[in-house]
């Protein structure tokens, strides 16, 4: 399998490229006034809007570095109803891919109930790697403000 490599501070993790659409620069975000912490806004890919979580944000309690390896993975996100969304996610040092067998993750044992998002593990001969599940970052609050369904009012406007 191949996987997206990033890191939140000096730790690295890893995505499921199956679940990538794009890893695309950092880009200028629309900014949404009151957002909820993590959420750095909103851009148009593809023609179509895309909320953008922060995951320094999220995890470190502190925005994203802006270097040139700083990038936005576009992941399919699957709402609990089944639905497919775009979701961006900012992260530091975004440059690299792994090619591992599933196998070779194997579970931490240690179950953290603020950070649900994290998955099994893999050491390597630089340390370790967690796997993200994008499911798991978006808890329920959150995904009903990035993801609502159209309103009448929105329908009468197209």
């Amino acid at each position: 399998m191949l996987f997206v490599l990033f890191h939140l501070g000096q730790e690295r993790y890893a995505l499921d490229a199956q679940r990538v659409v794009e890893v695309v620069p950092l880009l200028a975000l629309k900014r949404l006034p009151q957002a909820p912490r993590g959420v750095a806004g909103m851009f148009i890919y593809r023609g179509r809007p895309v909320p953008a979580l922060d995951l320094c944000e999220l995890t470190l309690g502190r925005p994203a570095v802006e270097h040139l390896s700083t990038r936005i993975i576009i992941v399919n996100h699957t709402s609990p109803g089944g639905e497919e969304q775009w979701l961006g996610l900012i992260a530091e040092r975004a440059t690299e891919i792994l090619r591992r067998d599933e196998k070779d993750f194997v579970d931490a044992g240690l179950r953290v109930s603020s950070a649900s998002f994290l998955g099994p593990m893999l050491t390597d001969a630089q340390g370790t790697i967690h796997l993200i599940n994008p499911e798991k970052l978006v808890q329920e609050s959150l995904r009903a403000q990035l993801f609502a369904p159209p309103t009448e009012a929105d329908h009468a406007t197209h």
